[in-house]
């Protein structure tokens, strides 16, 4: 079956050599869902401007994350990204608003910690809120 957005066929390897590679067209207006190793994240994307996440939808991603990370092992790591989370929460909360340069921070602490996080799919859901707010 052809997936009328990226033209893509179930078992498309995408180079056609059973290489197992996956092509992905453009994705607009639709939700995918992309999982490995018994772990699975979704991510929403497309919408206009109405659906850009307000500060209070950020903070509870923020949170979600920060509760999720608890069943993880405590560790130098985990201590530095609690820390880094803890401080965009804070952020949210006192200013009520989410300032120019945030969301750039929380996908770089995305980014350095994937490893970490990856499999945990509160960091998907941030992923999305910070796709949608663009740069």
């Amino acid at each position: 079956m052809a997936d009328e957005a990226t033209g893509a066929t179930a078992g498309d390897t995408g180079s056609g050599s059973g290489s197992g590679q996956v092509r992905i067209g453009t994705v607009q207006s639709s939700s995918f869902s992309i999982g490995g190793s018994n772990n699975t994240n979704t991510v929403h994307t497309g919408g206009t401007g109405a659906d850009t996440p307000g500060a209070e939808e950020l903070l509870e991603a923020v949170r979600e994350l920060r509760a999720a990370l608890v069943r993880l092992p405590r560790g130098a790591d985990r201590t530095a990204l609690d820390a880094e989370l803890d401080e965009a929460a804070g952020e949210l909360e006192e200013a009520g608003e989410i300032r120019p340069g945030l969301p750039a921070r929380l996908r770089g602490t995305l980014e350095r910690w994937a490893p970490l996080v990856e499999s945990v799919n509160a960091a998907a859901a941030l992923g999305g809120l910070l796709a949608s707010l663009g740069g």
